[in-house]
């Protein structure tokens, strides 16, 4: 059958600011009622996919399993293999990075890094560590993906910056594009906020299911997400952390996070035309998009790979340490979290705090990391080269400035 397209129903519009505060000509434009979306169900739909976009999500979902499947043989660190070591911390990082850049927050690698150490981070630095959290929520609640799993997806993205609103539903009416000031005009008006919990049960449905090829389903279930616009904020990132949840409920990247954002960052454009091309009926454009991401982020999140691999085989050839030292440890906590604090290396390698600093010392020496405050106290260290790997990852990527 053909995908459903969404309707339209007219709802009674309340200004929600006083009318002294607006301009006439803004409150002429916001009067009656205005048309939100009617947005089919898709529980039992069966989607009519062309052949080639068909063919496209085969590869691409071919590519995404060989790819997961390689980082039991070819581990970048130590503990690959079960999703726990360097390179699927980065790649989850880098994803939940090229994901918010999507929205217009762009951070670089090493404030991403001090975040995750609780301070001296920027705001978008924060926000990213935000979307960490939600991607990590989506992949430890990929099994059971409910209505509680979506909220407590966005409660782990907003708690932090917008407490108000996490872990709700919206309680009123949002859209995209138009002005402020009210829904007439916009480019995208959403369903009706008392329409969103059905909804949402629905795509809960719809998610469950296994007889939909797999970046079929996937591309889909993200697309009807965006449609619902479930939350007042984070609906695009949250979206995305959907997308992992069902690659790996679908057994697909069991291992790592591949960085589907990164991939779509290439074509933000045809991204968000392909979402409003699902509005319409059609499903191929945005099974495309996806495809083509997840085959973009394959090929990035070799090369990273392959970088990290260089960078710990040069480590080996000049730190001068016995096998034995906590220094080879260190070593191996730096491709994971490249800017440190004593606290950290105290913790990550079960050692008391006077004796944190031992291990620095061989990788200091061979310039493996350099302290970048030039205090007494609150010292940090960084990894250069692990660092410049995630930022070539994301200028690949297609992001262009780092905050």
């Amino acid at each position: 059958m053909a995908w459903p397209k969404l309707g339209s129903r007219e709802v009674p519009w309340t200004p929600t600011l006083p009318p002294d505060l607006v301009p006439r000509s803004i409150r002429e434009l916001h009067q009656g009622p205005y048309a939100a979306a009617v947005v089919p169900f898709i529980a039992e739909a069966t989607p009519a996919v062309s052949s080639g976009a068909a063919a496209l999500a085969e590869e691409a979902a071919a590519e995404v399993a060989r790819f997961d499947a390689e980082q039991a043989v070819g581990a970048a660190g130590p503990d690959d293999d079960d999703g726990s070591g360097p390179l699927p911390f980065l790649l989850l990082r880098s994803e939940s990075a090229s994901s918010s850049q999507i929205e217009g927050l762009t951070s670089g690698a090493r404030a991403i890094a001090v975040a995750e150490l609780g301070g001296g981070a920027t705001r978008n630095a924060e926000l990213v560590l935000g979307n960490v959290r939600s991607m990590q929520a989506a992949l430890a609640l990929a099994d059971d993906l409910t209505a509680d799993a979506l909220l407590a997806m966005q409660r782990a993205l907003l708690e932090a910056s917008a407490p108000s609103i996490a872990g709700r539903w919206r309680s009123e009416q949002v859209w995209i594009g138009g002005d402020t000031y009210g829904p007439h005009g916009a480019e995208f008006v959403p369903p009706h906020h008392e329409d969103v919990p059905a909804l949402i049960d629905d795509l809960v449905a719809f998610s469950a299911r296994g007889d939909v090829q797999v970046l079929v389903h996937t591309a889909l279930a993200h697309a009807q997400f965006e449609t619902v616009h479930p939350f007042a904020d984070g609906n695009g990132r949250t979206g995305r952390a959907l997308v992992h949840a069902l690659l790996r409920r679908r057994g697909l990247a069991r291992r790592v996070t591949v960085p589907v954002s990164a991939g779509l960052l290439t074509d933000v454009g045809g991204y968000f035309d392909a979402l409003t091309a699902y509005r319409g009926g059609e499903v191929d454009p945005i099974v495309e998009v996806m495809s083509r991401s997840a085959l973009a982020a394959v090929v990035n999140g070799r090369q990273l790979a392959a970088e990290l691999r260089s960078v710990r085989a040069r480590w080996d050839d000049v730190v001068v340490a016995r096998r034995d030292s906590a220094a080879w440890r260190l070593a191996d906590l730096l491709l994971r979290q490249p800017v440190v604090d004593s606290a950290t290396i105290a913790r990550e390698l079960g050692l008391s705090p006077a004796n944190a600093a031992r291990p620095l010392a061989p990788l200091v020496e061979a310039g493996v990391v350099r302290e970048t405050t030039g205090r007494d106290r609150g010292r940090l260290w960084q990894a250069d080269e692990v660092l410049a790997a995630l930022d070539a990852f994301a200028a690949r990527a297609g992001r262009r400035s780092a905050s």
